[in-house]
């Protein structure tokens, strides 16, 4: 698939997808959201990279969801597109790399969403902005509120769908939005800097600890304990672990199968 509305590349394992309407402030929408599967079926196929960031071209991050797609469109128009975008948050979660977003500017409604369906974010002190505006505009943020809920809590998900305002990036890393808060001109470096620390581990643990962490996160706490004994029994005889714990006990780097 040839790219239109993002551009991707690869270096020293980590893939980079970059959202590129700048002229529309990022805005997703049906087509772009295909792309970015495409982007991240292939990643998870090719296993050629260990972790991927997302990145926006030009002053805004991600403005949410183009209008011109919902506004006086017909009801099933607007429910595909918004089934793309719910496929698109699933597949985020089921490939095995850990997916960083690397927010530099304002992150609002969708793309406050895609910051929250993100594994990992970090953000410019400054120039990052996070808000659900939906109600601003008439139309409640709904599928932005299952990831943002998931991540900051009931209160604050609801104070900020029911007020619309931005918070800052210090607010959203009290809340639990992101992880990290860096001066904006160091955003990039320090952002590579937590992609690489990733991408030295195995994929294949990397992916494990994702799926097992989306899936016991909803368990009741007996059933997920249940889970996790099962999972560390089967993985002590992963090939992973095996030179992982004999590198360790051979005071070596380990050399993952994969490669």
């Amino acid at each position: 698939m040839a790219y239109k509305y993002i551009t991707y590349e690869e270096r020293e394992r980590i893939g980079i997808l970059t959202l590129n309407r700048p002229e529309k402030r990022n805005a997703l929408g049906k087509a772009a959201e295909l792309e970015m599967m495409d982007c991240f079926r292939k990643a998870s196929e090719k296993r050629s990279v260990r972790v991927i960031i997302i990145r926006g071209n030009g002053p805004v991050f991600c403005s949410g969801h183009d209008k011109a797609e919902i506004l006086n469109r017909p009801i099933n128009d607007v429910r595909e597109m918004f089934q793309t975008c719910v496929d698109m948050y699933a597949l985020m979660h089921d490939i095995p790399q850990p997916i960083i977003a690397q927010v530099h500017g304002i992150a609002m409604a969708g793309g406050c969403h895609l910051v929250a369906g993100c594994d990992l974010a970090v953000a410019a002190e400054k120039g990052a902005l996070f808000a659900m505006t939906g109600v601003k505009i008439g139309y409640n943020c709904s599928t932005p509120t299952v990831a943002v809920s998931r991540a900051i809590g009931q209160k604050k998900t609801l104070e900020m769908l029911f007020t619309g305002n931005f918070i800052s990036a210090r607010e959203a890393l009290q809340y639990g939005l992101v992880n990290r808060v860096v001066p904006d001109e160091k955003l990039e470096e320090e952002t590579w800097n937590l992609a690489k620390e990733i991408a030295q581990y195995s994929l294949k643990v990397l992916g494990i600890g994702k799926q097992h962490f989306y899936q016991q996160i909803d368990m009741p706490e007996r059933q997920a304990y249940h889970y996790a004994k099962e999972l560390m029994s089967s993985q002590a005889l992963w090939p992973d672990a095996v030179e992982g714990m004999t590198a360790m006990n051979e005071k070596r780097e380990p050399i993952w199968p994969e490669e």
